[in-house]
């Protein structure tokens, strides 16, 4: 039996443990969770646990539906929030087919797939990700909609506010858990809030983004408000973005420096942006998976809406932040469209398989945004080559479909179920009658 394994079921024992969870991701990123009797964990380790995958959102086809969920130990924690008086652990899982073969259906998977790709290049990948959210005073809507725990914005500090005391109890429990936290801060959006996760290789990231989700929610709940991770809960006010840091590292080296360069872009950082840039609009269906996300991609109030790059220019769809003196180790580059909602396995699976693109076919990096890009005309815009992001599901969904990058990268299984999931959300928006419409029609037509 590996040390990892040992560790998880001798602190089982040591700590009580009454419930180990075992938890997963279904392609449209919705946390999955069995729970397990402490004496059925070995057990789990060499069999797996078996369930109808054709019961998962996208996960297997009925005739085929069979499938082991395999916790890895090397993610398990206990759960802070289960207290102690019934120690609860978890652990995620890869799924796999009955003759012991990873699925291809497994978010997980995609991500460990496209990791594999870029060991194959020499490169590991390093992610950071800023996430903000919305603190609500509940699900309940008010007459103007939903009702933010407060009206501070960016920056602002809040004694005995609300949200102070909730990033504080949110970032505690994050460290119980061992996922490192950068920053908290309130974010510019009434009950906004931003907490970003110290930087980590791609798949521990994912996991953490998952748990981070529902340590929020736990968080929210003992403190009687609402969290939500929906890209534009409120009309007017910015949308929840999660803005990544991304590179990569060649050993112990970062890949993305070069001391003699521009803003010390390496060679292979300028081909990573390239890639990135030139397949955004493919990858935009994945990384901003709901019709509400494009409220907030269109919606104003800084969110990235073209095929951009520029040095600390926040208004471009990749940013290169300002390096700092003695920190080559911390080159990177910001990936700015995702939103708070996007499944992290899969958005970080299409962005790194458009940088591994860019390396590989050596593209070359367009001219930089030097200049606000939401302030320039249309006709600027379009003379700069600054293309617009999808604009709508629909649109980003007709772009994806056409996109052999996307396809490869998700995989068959997993392409097909995105694309008819997504078109059944906008089948089902398209039919809405909206208060907008209420309002500003039905009186005077």
């Amino acid at each position: 039996m590996s040390k990892q394994r040992d560790f998880v079921l001798r602190t089982i024992e040591e700590r009580g443990v009454k419930f180990v969870r075992l938890w997963f991701t279904d392609v449209a990123g919705a946390l999955k969770s069995v729970a397990l009797a402490p004496a059925e964990v070995e057990g789990a380790f060499s069999e797996g646990i078996g369930f109808d995958g054709s019961a998962i959102e996208g996960l297997t086809r009925a005739y085929e539906s069979d499938l082991l969920a395999v916790p890895d130990p090397s993610t398990f924690q206990i759960l802070p929030w289960r207290g102690e008086s019934e120690p609860t652990g978890r652990m995620f899982c890869d799924i796999r087919t009955p003759n012991g073969e990873p699925a291809v259906s497994d978010p997980r998977n995609v991500l460990k797939r496209t990791l594999a790709q870029a060991a194959d290049m020499g490169f590991s990948f390093y992610t950071h990700p800023e996430i903000e959210f919305y603190l609500l005073k509940s699900k309940e809507l008010g007459p103007e909609g939903p009702i933010p725990v407060d009206r501070a914005g960016y920056f602002d500090n809040v004694p005995g506010g609300t949200a102070h005391d909730f990033r504080r109890e949110s970032v505690n429990m994050l460290e119980e858990l061992g996922i490192s936290v950068e920053f908290s801060h309130h974010e510019a959006g009434p009950g906004q809030n931003e907490i970003d996760l110290r930087y980590a290789d791609a798949l521990a990231t994912a996991d953490n983004i998952m748990t981070f989700r529902s340590v929020v929610k736990e968080v929210a709940i003992a403190q009687g408000v609402h969290a939500t991770f929906m890209p534009k809960p409120l009309a007017g006010h910015p949308g929840s973005g999660m803005h990544t840091h991304v590179s990569l590292f060649e050993g112990e080296e970062n890949a993305f420096y070069d001391p003699s360069a521009k803003y010390h872009m390496s060679v292979t950082a300028r081909r990573f942006v390239a890639g990135v840039l030139r397949h955004a609009p493919e990858l935009t269906a994945v990384t901003n998976q709901y019709v509400n996300s494009y409220k907030r991609l269109w919606g104003g109030d800084e969110a990235p809406s073209f095929v951009s790059w520029g040095h600390n220019n926040r208004s471009a769809l990749v940013r290169v932040p300002m390096y700092k003196p003695g920190k080559g180790g911390a080159a990177r580059v910001e990936y700015r469209g995702m939103d708070s909602a996007v499944n992290p396995y899969l958005g970080f699976s299409v962005l790194l398989a458009a940088g591994l693109k860019g390396i590989q076919e050596e593209y070359e990096l367009p001219p930089e945004a030097e200049n606000n890009v939401w302030a320039l005309s249309d006709g600027e815009r379009r003379a700069m080559g600054f293309d617009p992001l999808p604009q709508s599901l629909e649109h980003a969904l007709a772009v994806m479909e056409r996109s052999e990058l996307v396809a490869e990268t998700l995989g068959e299984q997993v392409f097909a179920y995105l694309i008819r999931d997504s078109r059944r959300e906008v089948d089902e928006y398209r039919s809405q009658v909206t208060p907008f419409e209420l309002n500003s029609m039905l009186d005077t037509i």
